[in-house]
């Protein structure tokens, strides 16, 4: 498995585990997130993989086996300033998940922000994404802070 920079030439592949991400949130929360759509439009990955400050990884092995988008984040004014790399989205295909893959990507994630002088990784988890949560307290992440709703 190699894990690298994604190209446009990936993009029907990404589009479809953006699908596969996009189901787990639109079952969870139906209220939310329509069902059948996904997160980017082809338009804008074309633009998103090209841009440096929203790295996008693919990890292949003849085909793309999962994703992580990232986001520079830097902070200042009243916080310390630092930077952040946000992980925007995670996805390791349906049919690739259980061989480490989600691992390899986070792992890969981790390197490439202390390569890039951050001081940390974040990002969210849905709170009905009972595995994805379970994941990421496994590769050692801990909560941060909470974000917290009132449906009216």
């Amino acid at each position: 498995m190699n894990i690298r920079r994604a190209k446009k030439e990936d993009i029907p592949q990404i589009e479809e585990l953006l699908y596969q991400v996009h189901k787990v949130h639109s079952d969870g929360r139906p209220d939310l997130f329509k069902a059948g759509e996904k997160k980017y439009t082809t338009k804008e990955l074309e633009a998103l993989v090209q841009n440096d400050e929203k790295p996008i990884f693919v990890a292949e092995d003849d085909v793309i086996l999962g994703y992580a988008f990232c986001v520079f984040q830097y902070h200042g004014n009243s916080m310390y300033n630092k930077t952040t790399l946000y992980i925007d989205d995670l996805c390791v295909s349906e049919k690739s998940r259980g061989h480490k893959v989600g691992t390899k990507l986070y792992e890969f994630v981790l390197d490439f922000a202390k390569k890039s002088n951050c001081y940390n990784v974040t990002l969210n988890v849905w709170a009905c994404n009972e595995s994805a949560k379970s994941f990421y307290e496994k590769c050692g992440l801990s909560i941060q802070k909470y974000g917290m709703e009132k449906i009216l």
